[in-house]
């Protein structure tokens, strides 16, 4: 009686035997996060709520590159309107962040690909990614993640309602 080997069968005993079988299931279940673009941020080098910002993205799967002061530049260059202004600016897979959008709400960004500049989480809400450190005792105001136009105008993308604390 012979034995019939699959290909993921002889891979899976190459792997064993190499002693890597536990590295190849990390591997495949990385490649995901992989697909994500890189995030590239500008902020001030005293805000400290946009490392918290960069650490929720970093927590979501993103890799993202700082880069300190020029955040005003980047805010006229990427195309983000005055009134849609906060502490940090990014972009990422073609598309401008402003302030503290929410991870999910930039996954769908890339999954939908709207024609915008955009999203922004205009001022700093407490409650968003960033602004939800214990300091603020769990409180979350309402806020409203914007899409931001090609043409300037913006319209509600998530609407977050926050809590009575």
């Amino acid at each position: 009686m012979t034995e019939t080997t699959t290909p993921l069968a002889s891979r899976r005993r190459l792997l064993l035997a190499m002693g890597l079988l536990p590295l190849a299931g990390a591997v495949h279940a990385a490649a995901p996060a992989a697909a994500l673009p890189p995030v590239e941020v500008w902020k001030e080098p005293t805000c400290g709520c946009c490392k918290d910002w960069i650490a929720h993205m970093e927590a979501n799967g993103f890799k993202v590159f700082v880069n300190t002061g020029g955040t005003q530049a980047a805010k006229q260059r990427l195309g983000i309107p005055q009134d849609m202004g906060s502490c940090h600016t990014a972009k990422v897979g073609g598309y401008a962040l402003e302030g503290h959008v929410p991870a999910k709400d930039i996954k769908r960004l890339l999954k939908e690909k709207p024609n915008a500049v955009g999203l922004a989480a205009p001022g700093m809400p407490i409650g968003s990614p960033g602004m939800d450190t214990p300091a603020y005792n769990g409180k979350k105001n309402p806020y409203n993640v914007m899409l931001i136009a090609k043409n300037g105008k913006h319209t509600v993308y998530q609407k977050y309602e926050g809590n009575n604390l």
